[in-house]
C-alpha cells in the first residue's frame, strides 16, 4: 500500500512539473509574440497599442544612449519626422525566470527620418515583466550593429 502511495505522489509530482514546464514555454512564445506585435504597432504609429504593451513604469534606452520615459517614447513614434516602413526581429531568444522574460536578439529598420532614407540594424535586450495575468515590456534597450 505504501509503494502505491509513493507511485501516486510520483505520478502527481511528474504531472504538475510537466505542467509548469508546458505553462512556461507558453509564456515564453507570448512574449516573443509580443514583441512582433510591437513591431507592427510602431510601424504603423499605433500608440494605444504600444501603451497596452509597455509597463507604466517602461524604460527605454535608444542606440544613440539617450534615456526615455514611456511617455517620452510612445511621443518619439508619434513624431511627425519619423516613418519607418518595416522593422523586423531576427535571432530571438528568450530567456525565462519567475515573473520575468529577457528577450534577445537582433532588429532591422527601414524608413525614412527628416525625409532622408535609413535602415537600422541593431541589437536589443528587452525586459518583460508579468503582471495581472498580462505580459508588459518594463525596459528595452538597442545597440547599433556598425559595419
Amino acid at each position: 500500500m505504501r509503494a502505491v502511495k509513493v507511485c501516486i505522489l510520483l505520478a502527481v509530482m511528474f504531472l504538475s512539473s510537466h505542467a509548469q514546464i508546458a505553462s512556461r514555454e507558453s509564456d515564453k512564445a507570448r512574449v516573443l509574440s509580443l514583441e512582433n506585435a510591437w513591431n507592427e504597432a510602431e510601424k504603423h504609429k499605433d500608440v494605444k497599442a504600444l501603451d497596452a504593451l509597455l509597463s507604466p513604469s517602461f524604460a527605454y534606452t535608444d542606440s544613440e544612449g539617450s534615456f526615455m520615459t514611456k511617455l517620452q517614447f510612445l511621443a518619439s513614434i508619434m513624431a511627425s519626422n519619423y516613418h519607418p516602413e518595416q522593422i523586423v526581429n531576427e535571432n530571438m531568444s528568450a530567456q525565462l525566470y519567475d515573473h520575468a522574460v529577457v528577450v534577445t536578439g537582433i532588429y532591422r529598420e527601414e524608413g525614412k527620418e527628416k525625409g532622408k532614407p535609413y535602415i537600422h540594424r541593431g541589437r536589443f535586450t528587452d525586459t518583460w515583466i508579468q503582471e495581472n495575468g498580462g505580459w508588459y515590456c518594463a525596459a528595452s534597450q538597442e545597440t547599433l550593429i556598425t559595419r
